[in-house]
């Protein structure tokens, strides 16, 4: 139950990350705004939003790498349920031999008549080919 929910927050944080890298403006924008670009006057005031917008991504890079060593350590530590067939200790034989089914049965193979006659070429010649 632990892992489900880490698995949730873990890629809620992930698009949160993304989309405020995102939003962030470079530095070179900064150059355009002292021209009179027009970006100075935002939502978050005179200042800019580099403050909020760095710490918010500062806190969710944290807890990205937080939440993944975690969930690499829960997995790390999982048994994980094996497929028979790759127990090689056993031949496949032995292990299968109670439910293999006879090679013989009752009833003969039935005629498959879907599939055309076979028709040899060299016995047939070029007019024999429809145009």
């Amino acid at each position: 139950m632990l892992y489900q929910v880490l698995i949730v927050i873990y890629l809620i944080v992930a698009l949160c990350l993304i989309g405020l890298v995102l939003i962030q403006q470079g530095k070179g924008a900064d150059m355009g705004a002292s021209f009179g670009a027009g970006s100075s006057a935002t939502i978050f005031g005179s200042s800019g939003s580099g403050n909020f917008l760095t710490k918010a991504t500062t806190w969710l890079a944290i807890a990205f790498f937080v939440i993944s060593l975690v969930l690499g350590n829960l997995t790390a530590n999982r048994v994980k349920s094996g497929n028979e067939f790759d127990d090689l200790s056993v031949p496949v034989a032995e292990q299968g031999a109670a439910t293999d089914v006879p090679a013989t049965s009752a009833e003969p193979a039935a005629e498959n008549n879907d599939v055309p006659a076979s028709t040899d070429s060299s016995k047939g010649s070029e007019s024999d080919v429809p145009n």
